[in-house]
């Protein structure tokens, strides 16, 4: 009973009980009908509330919100419809896939009743069929399913589902506004296989960008061995340069054969003839004169192994005696 129909029966019953214990019978009999009277004809909807109302069992009306009065014994409310959006959840478990994969799969749907006629005459109880067709259409959904779509394209299967049941509920006066599924399990097992292979297509990428990586390394290096051939000096530098960076951080000792070390130096043995003749040329000796290869203290320049005299030729010497 509503508040307004409460508050005026109420306030019937009082009086008349107060007529009546006054004496005044032919007043308190009528009020305290009036009151019988006004509690099983008045009725108040709620703004989101439809009321189905049958007369003698044929429709009479459908009333909406507000205050509004019934026919006692002729009128019955036989619905009250809710017109909100409701929620109901559903699930299938143990449902196979096209790919013949067993997987639970939870998800809820959104309506709410567009037509109360019809949900309250068409159908008997409209709430439970909702449930009974989510759940078969959400099967046949599962069943036309491969289970990577499944997995990966939710909202296709969402829009497929909303569509498939909308279309079943439609004569019913039911509208549907969305389905979403919320989880999609599949056996322990299978998780394994998948997560295996996941990370072997994984590895295959990797080894991929790997390889792809090295070709354009190995390009590089054809480039620059190109610019080192034409260029020898450039390629020594680079070397010292390559140990200087790796000896820089911490102390080492870096043992190397005599023939990398003499890689790394110029030709000690064409150094050494350069310097001679440049001293020849400065002392008035033709270079071709056989006292052209000694030093201005007469001592000769040892070339036969491209290393010379310290005291003659201290820079060939310090190239072909590095310490590294």
């Amino acid at each position: 009973m509503n508040p307004v129909t409460s508050f005026l029966v109420f306030v019937l019953a009082i009086g008349g009980v107060v007529a009546g214990y006054r004496g005044n019978l032919y007043l308190g009999v009528p009020l305290l009908a009036l009151a019988a009277l006004v509690a099983s004809s008045l009725k108040m909807a709620n703004v989101w509330q439809k009321f189905v109302i049958l007369r003698m069992g044929k429709l009479q009306s459908v009333r909406g919100a507000g205050l509004f009065a019934i026919i006692p014994v002729l009128d019955t409310v036989v619905a009250v419809i809710d017109e909100r959006i409701q929620t109901t959840a559903f699930n299938a478990e143990q449902a196979l896939t096209r790919d013949t994969v067993p997987v639970n799969v939870d998800a809820i749907i959104f309506w709410h009743v567009q037509d109360a006629e019809k949900a309250a005459l068409a159908i008997t109880n409209y709430r439970e069929a909702i449930d009974r067709v989510a759940q078969t259409s959400l099967r046949e959904m599962i069943g036309s399913s491969m289970l990577a779509a499944l997995l990966s394209d939710r909202k296709d299967a969402d829009e497929k589902l909303k569509i498939e049941i909308g279309q079943k509920t439609a004569p019913w006066g039911i509208s549907v506004t969305s389905v979403e599924i919320r989880d999609v399990a599949i056996p322990e097992a299978l998780q394994n296989a998948m997560s295996r292979q996941a990370q072997a297509e994984r590895e295959k990428q990797a080894r991929v960008i790997l390889g792809s990586a090295e070709a354009e390394i190995a390009g590089k290096f054809v480039e620059a061995a190109a610019v080192y051939a034409g260029h020898p000096w450039a390629l020594q530098l680079r070397a010292m340069n390559i140990i200087y960076e790796t000896t820089k951080e911490r102390g080492a000792t870096i043992l190397m054969p005599s023939s990398m070390v003499d890689s790394l130096n110029p030709s000690a043995a064409t150094l050494a003839l350069t310097l001679a003749g440049s001293e020849a040329l400065a002392s008035g000796i033709p270079p071709s004169h056989p006292g052209a290869g000694a030093s201005k203290g007469g001592s000769p320049a040892a070339v036969g192994n491209g290393v010379g005299d310290a005291a003659g030729f201290p820079q060939a010497a310090a190239l072909s005696s590095p310490r590294i």
